[in-house]
């Protein structure tokens, strides 16, 4: 018997696939969406591109040096690129500087063809209720290509 993992797998499979783009944001879902990414490009042979978006307050000019940011993600796209290897496959990486996320993401898979984007949910919690924050509604509402979202297990709640 199949369930719907099982099910949903066997179709990007099945997928034609050259490209694959994956944000990272450096927080504990980037593990699990890089091994997803380089597990369905391997299938087809697709390139892996994971990004990083930094960003910009609008009070600032849109390309700002920002050192302490722009090291803090190299060292979460050198940690995607070190898992990629783990796992036999080389990554391309990029940082965008953008003002918001979604936008620049759609964009990064507009521009760059992407035919997938594999991308991590956090557990956010909004007025009690799961959120799955506005970066990731624009992409699903706004991309040109297939979206696959990873969300880990929730995290045990704490009991006072």
């Amino acid at each position: 018997m199949l369930t719907n993992l099982d099910q949903a797998t066997t179709m990007l499979r099945r997928m034609d696939i050259g490209k694959v783009l994956v944000p990272v944001s450096g927080n504990h879902v980037d593990a699990e969406v890089i091994r997803i990414a380089c597990d369905l490009a391997e299938d087809s042979s697709a390139s892996v591109y994971a990004v990083y978006v930094m960003e910009i307050e609008r009070s600032l000019p849109l390309d700002v040096s920002l050192d302490q940011q722009t090291a803090k993600a190299e060292e979460i796209l050198d940690r995607a690129q070190t898992l990629a290897r783990e796992l036999g496959h080389e990554i391309d990486t990029g940082i965008l500087q953008a003002r918001e996320a979604g936008p620049a993401i759609v964009h990064e898979a507009t521009e760059g063809r992407a035919d997938l984007i594999v991308m991590g949910v956090g557990h956010r919690r909004r007025l009690g209720v799961f959120d799955i924050g506005d970066t990731t509604l624009h992409v699903l509402r706004d991309a040109p290509c297939h979206v696959v979202l990873y969300r880990a297990p929730a995290p045990p709640e704490s009991g006072s």
